[in-house]
């Protein structure tokens, strides 16, 4: 099959690599619809990252089951599906706990950008549509295999509530679904930090009430005044970087707790900090499966957009150039069809 790989820092390609194949009787094979770019994979290919030369890259996908392992009781053929990034059985002590990014049997998806992918544990992790989504309903869709329970998961695991206030640390595509879920989970105050124009556009069409372009002292000192002095009771930090989480404590209230979901590179916690103000932590990787159900029928209901994130689309075959766009910030993420 033809699929995205990585060779070493900015070196994509799109090329023939071996096609997957069922390994285990409870895999499935996928034809894949539609993929994507996601802003952790911006890690390996800025070289932040260890890099399997020739490895494939991509862990988002929808499309269609072509072969399932004859373990495989839930799915057949021709059914059209919503792949979580990371596998899951859904039936371990993890799953049963809501941690299905830990689960004992877990597996990531490896060739989202490519014609094929091989899902691990099918019946736990797959969750089926009803039909094939139109154009319109595709991009979100797409958008449940990671970012928007991603930025989810930043909202629970922040304790966001109703009428309470949410500062969201990061304007990539997680960040500005970190802004939809504080929305539809009934926060009165969102504010979104943000340097560029058009994210801080579609952050404010996602629900944020309050933009902070400042940055540092200087941004946290525009949140303090935005939260009377008080600081924000929520904060999602979805970025990864020191900064960005320094950040997010510098602006969390007492009491309060920063969900964060960014992949973290260099992080070193505020500990000192934490302690005096009683400032929690939570979150890591978003267990997608957990999420997916409730966040499928918000989609499907209308009552929730996250496709909007996707504000460029290229053919599969031009994904170094979608590399290149999000690299370069000339798109906020890249959705990718066969």
């Amino acid at each position: 099959m033809l699929a995205t790989t990585i060779h070493g820092p900015r070196d994509i390609r799109f090329e023939e690599v071996p096609d997957p194949v069922i390994k285990q009787p409870t895999d499935a094979i996928v034809r894949v619809t539609a993929g994507c770019v996601c802003g952790s994979d911006l890690w390996p290919y800025r070289g932040e990252n260890p890099i399997s030369a020739g490895a494939t890259i991509g862990h988002e996908c929808v499309g269609v089951v072509e072969e399932v392992g004859s373990e495989v009781s839930d799915f057949r053929a021709g059914d059209f599906v919503v792949v979580p990034f990371c596998h899951c059985d859904n039936t371990c002590a993890h799953c049963v706990a809501g941690v299905q990014s830990a689960c004992d049997n877990m597996s990531m998806t490896s060739s989202g950008q490519g014609q094929y992918a091989r899902v691990g544990q099918a019946d736990g992790s797959l969750v089926a549509t009803e039909g094939t989504p139109d154009a319109a309903l595709l991009p979100s869709v797409l958008a449940l295999t990671d970012v928007m329970p991603t930025g989810w998961h930043a909202a629970v695991s922040a304790g966001v509530r109703a009428g309470g206030s949410v500062v969201v640390v990061g304007d990539g595509a997680v960040g500005l679904c970190g802004v939809l879920a504080a929305s539809v989970m009934g926060a009165e105050t969102i504010i979104a930090m943000s340097r560029h124009a058009d994210r801080q556009a579609l952050a404010t069409e996602f629900g944020a009430t309050h933009i902070v372009a400042g940055r540092g002292r200087e941004g946290a000192k525009a949140v303090k005044e935005i939260t009377q002095g008080i600081g924000a009771d929520a904060v999602l930090e979805c970025v990864g970087t020191d900064d960005s989480m320094g950040t997010a404590f510098a602006v969390a209230r007492a009491g309060a707790t920063v969900g964060f979901v960014g992949v973290p590179h260099g992080v070193e916690l505020p500990v000192s900090r934490m302690f005096q103000k009683n400032i929690g932590l939570r979150g890591g990787i978003a267990p997608v499966r957990r999420y997916l159900p409730e966040l499928l029928d918000l989609v499907v209901e209308g009552r929730i957009d996250p496709g909007k994130v996707f504000d460029l689309t290229l053919p599969m075959a031009e994904s170094p150039e979608a590399y290149r766009a999000m690299d370069e910030r000339r798109a906020i993420k890249v959705m990718l069809e066969p």
